[in-house]
């Protein structure tokens, strides 16, 4: 009977590790494939902290569920770490205009907005102001549909 319990107890040590194919919504992300980088390399702090798009630099970086997220100064990094659901791109970097028109169109790092203290990007300006029109109604309808919308990434 020990024996049974040891190798249910390795089975299920192995299994931990696996994703399943149906990744739930908070593990969908814009990940360039070819460099593991989260938003282009882009400082997800910095947007908040100074109110741009600014890179990050190579030397301050973090490795978060499977993406390289890069920094301009530790501070930033710190920050990060301690909070990354505040600071990391809300629907994954997805565009939440896009989401709530039942699409995934990875957002842009240099076309952005901060509201209700979370980072949203956009594909295009055009989806920008379409957003700052209306934020509470796109969030509210992104919100809603982005459970399905994820499940579609990757197909």
């Amino acid at each position: 009977m020990a024996t049974v319990a040891l190798v249910a107890a390795i089975l299920l040590a192995l299994c931990a590790g696996i994703k399943s194919p149906q990744a739930s919504p908070a593990d969908r992300l814009v990940v360039n494939p070819a460099s593991g980088l989260a938003i282009s390399g882009f400082d997800p702090v910095a947007y908040f902290t100074e109110n741009k798009a600014v890179l990050g630099r190579p030397d301050i970086e973090l490795t978060q569920n499977d993406a390289v997220w890069r920094f301009d100064n530790i501070g930033n990094r710190a920050a990060f770490a301690e909070h990354p659901e505040v600071y990391s791109p809300q629907f994954g970097g997805y565009d939440p205009v896009a989401i709530d028109r039942e699409a995934s169109v990875p957002g842009h790092p240099q076309i952005w907005a901060v509201s209700g203290e979370r980072l949203y990007l956009f594909y295009d300006a055009k989806a920008r102001q379409a957003f700052l029109d209306n934020p509470g109604r796109v969030l509210e309808s992104a919100a809603r549909k982005w459970p399905t919308v994820a499940r579609t990434i990757g197909r």
